[in-house]
């Protein structure tokens, strides 16, 4: 779906906040409230907006120690495998398939460091891993649920869909 700059400002301005009034984010992208309304209806009906959601700060409930992991998996485990995997440890915040040598990165979070490493043994145990190798993270630097939405200038795209 191509997205006109209005549009694109108005994901912009919920990626802010998505608990502005229709009515305050027409006041900035120059449209009545209800033109909002039908224009966010209309990202949320075609799926570019699939939600709102409340954004926990790890930290203020002790997850303070986190990994990333690389697995690696014998000849034949599939995504669905590993996507399985990955939903049954509730320290898993994120499991991706990637490029290169491992096969998938999973991210960790935990209380402490004996958390991490229960939790790390655990992965380990799942049938289809072979090996892992973790990167500890020291500190978080930018955290985004989605690219921001900017426009770029003359172009009236965004430079994710340029």
């Amino acid at each position: 779906m191509r997205l006109d700059p209005i549009d694109q400002q108005i994901i912009a301005l919920l990626q802010e906040d998505a608990r502005s009034s229709y009515a305050d984010i027409g006041s900035q992208v120059a449209l009545s409230a209800p033109a909002v309304k039908r224009r966010v209806d209309r990202l949320r009906s075609t799926g570019v907006i699939r939600g709102y959601t409340a954004l926990v700060d790890p930290d203020a409930l002790g997850w303070t120690t986190e990994a990333f992991v690389e697995l690696f998996c014998t000849g034949r485990t599939s995504p669905q495998q590993i996507r399985d995997a990955a939903k049954r440890h509730p320290a898993v915040v994120g499991a991706y398939t990637i490029s290169g040598e491992a096969d998938a990165l999973v991210h960790l979070r935990a209380v402490d460091m004996a958390g991490l490493e229960e939790a790390l043994e655990r992965l380990r145990a799942e049938p289809f891993v072979t090996s892992t190798r973790s990167m500890i993270v020291l500190s978080r630097l930018v955290e985004r649920l989605a690219p921001k939405v900017v426009t770029v200038p003359g172009t009236g795209s965004t430079p994710a869909t340029s």
